[in-house]
């Protein structure tokens, strides 16, 4: 059965580690014949959310900007990926403001039911990715009807276009076609 994927890439360089491992698993996902989106959050204009709730009577945002489609689509997808390079041993604050951004959905009937996790550092230590790991667990944890799928994380990269080679693309490439 074909799933509809939105993959949230919010590195803020084109050729970037993460963004290479966002394109495998849609590569991955778009050769098993599932349909797929990606969003460069970097190319969208995001505010901040402003904590007002409105959205959780009237499933609409206040704000007037990119994120309100993108939550939209967001609820409409049936897997959820997101793109990271990893700060500080975090999300990037991008990927962190869409996720708050995200609250019309919680009392939504979204589709989404799996939620992946692709990050890229300069650090390959195990824990490198635990802390934005966290996050998104977190944020997956207010979804009843939604589950985290996993980390796919490549460390070690730092400089655009370092990961070329590495067999985190093919783990990447893997786990888009076996949703």
């Amino acid at each position: 059965m074909s799933k509809k994927v939105l993959i949230l890439s919010s590195s803020y360089h084109k050729n970037s580690n993460s963004e290479a491992l966002a394109d495998a698993f849609a590569e991955g996902a778009a050769e098993a014949g599932h349909e797929v989106k990606k969003i460069r959050l970097a190319d969208c204009r995001i505010g901040f959310c402003r904590g007002c709730l409105v959205c959780q009577e009237t499933q609409k945002c206040v704000i007037a900007d990119d994120a309100a489609d993108i939550a939209e689509q967001m609820g409409q997808a049936d897997v959820l990926v997101f793109a990271t390079p990893i700060y500080y041993y975090e999300m990037s604050g991008q990927l962190k403001t869409m996720l708050d951004r995200a609250n019309p959905l919680f009392p939504s009937d979204y589709r989404f039911r799996e939620v992946y996790l692709i990050a890229a550092a300069t650090e390959d230590e195990t824990e490198t990715p635990k802390n934005a790991e966290n996050g998104v667990r977190g944020w997956v944890e207010c979804f009843e009807k939604a589950r985290f799928a996993g980390t796919i994380f490549c460390g070690g990269v730092t400089e655009g276009g370092e990961i070329r080679g590495s067999e985190r693309l093919g783990e990447a490439k893997r786990a888009g076609a076996e949703i």
